[in-house]
């Protein structure tokens, strides 16, 4: 069984032209849902449909894989459901396969939510399922009277209070999972006997330029709140950075010869001394390849992993083997591809010169940028905090 993640994404868009392609703090909107379904634990591929180019390469730049919807589902009137059909048939899913469809409309969508929707699947008697919240509101309509009649109440009882109302949900428009089989054959994402998970994130879906506005404040003000406050890092056992950008300023000198060196600063290392001799571990994880990084690594008596594509995958692997959980990390980052595991760890610190987007989810957001001491920053806030 492989469960599949699809995000539709089409090139028009009426009520905010061009919105899968806007960034959202920094990233562009499709690209916010595929990073989710990366850092979720029960996905296993995951491909953005659309009929525009431009979102393919935004979509495979966040590290999924593109299907080219045809022409023929790609108007404002197709259904989501056509372009999930067309990709499952595309790539030749099995009827035990899963289906996850994300909606890049909701960008607080995250990888648990993803993880407690396709988890409502695991009971081998439902056959779909989708993220909701919980909903108190008061529903009317008008009669064939013209008189004003209770939907989701009785208005002619006694007002009830929000407490003794039965539970009631709605949809929130995030995430929707279907076993491939029942999905084709009612070609609905309601297919046969469906859950409802409850989720909390903010249910906002952007379909206008108001709704942008909202989401934008929204994300910006929770990450704020979740840098406020106090970080207890008693519980860190290991320390992980990204290389580029992080130890150095992200930029590289070449000499006439073809030497390349880069800049780091001197004040990291006794950072790291500090920490190393406080029995915590050390580790580089790198998207590229380079001797320097090796030299850097060994001068710092710091373990070293190399050509990581999938930094979220190599690193469960890695705390598997040492024993520790990622609430035990404290993951330093920049770049997009830290985004999963600064997401997961328990403590993310992003220097000063990190894009937008990774400072806005960052738990800590360091004054240093980087090669300019902002790790020996993170280690003295790792080390004050410890009690």
């Amino acid at each position: 069984m492989t469960v599949i993640a699809i995000v539709p994404a089409r090139g028009g868009s009426v009520g905010l032209p061009g919105k899968n392609l806007i960034p959202f703090h920094g990233t562009p909107l499709v690209a916010m849902t595929v990073l989710a379904a990366k850092a979720s634990k029960r996905i296993d591929r995951v491909f953005v449909s659309s009929d525009s180019h431009e979102i393919l390469g935004a979509a495979q730049q966040a590290g999924a894989e593109p299907i080219l919807r045809p022409e023929e589902i790609s108007g404002s009137l197709a259904s989501s459901e056509s372009a999930l059909i067309h990709a499952l048939h595309h790539i030749g899913a099995k009827v035990e396969d899963i289906v996850v469809f994300l909606q890049c409309t909701s960008p607080f969508t995250t990888p648990h939510e993803i993880d407690s929707v396709v988890a409502a699947l695991d009971d081998e008697k439902v056959a779909s399922a989708f993220s909701a919240v919980e909903d108190h509101c008061f529903i009317w309509k008008s009669s064939e009277t013209g008189l004003a009649e209770g939907i989701t109440h009785d208005h002619t009882m006694p007002r009830q209070r929000r407490q003794d109302m039965e539970p009631r949900y709605r949809e929130n428009g995030a995430i929707y999972a279907a076993k491939v089989g029942p999905f084709l054959e009612f070609e609905n994402r309601f297919c046969g006997d469906t859950v409802v998970v409850p989720v909390h994130s903010p249910s906002i879906e952007i379909d206008s330029a108001d709704d942008w506005l909202i989401a934008e404040a929204v994300f910006g003000a929770r990450s704020q709140l979740r840098r406020s406050k106090l970080t207890d890092t008693s519980g860190i056992k290991a320390i992980i950075t990204d290389f580029d950008g992080v130890h150095t300023d992200d930029c590289v000198y070449v000499s006439q010869d073809g030497t390349e060196t880069v800049k780091c600063s001197r004040s990291d290392g006794f950072g790291l001394e500090i920490l190393r001799k406080q029995g915590l571990r050390l580790l580089i994880l790198s998207k590229e390849t380079n001797p320097v990084v090796e030299a850097r690594a060994a001068k710092l008596q710091m373990e070293i992993l190399q050509d990581i594509g999938d930094k979220v995958a190599t690193l469960e692997i890695w705390l598997k083997k040492n024993g520790l959980k990622w609430d035990e990390v404290a993951y330093v980052g920049n770049d997009l591809n830290d985004l999963g595991c600064m997401q997961k760890a328990g403590v993310s610190l992003a220097p000063s010169s990190s894009i937008k987007t990774i400072l806005s989810i960052a738990d800590i957001k360091l004054t240093k940028s980087g090669g300019d001491g902002a790790i020996r920053e993170a280690a003295e806030i790792i080390m004050e905090n410890r009690n």
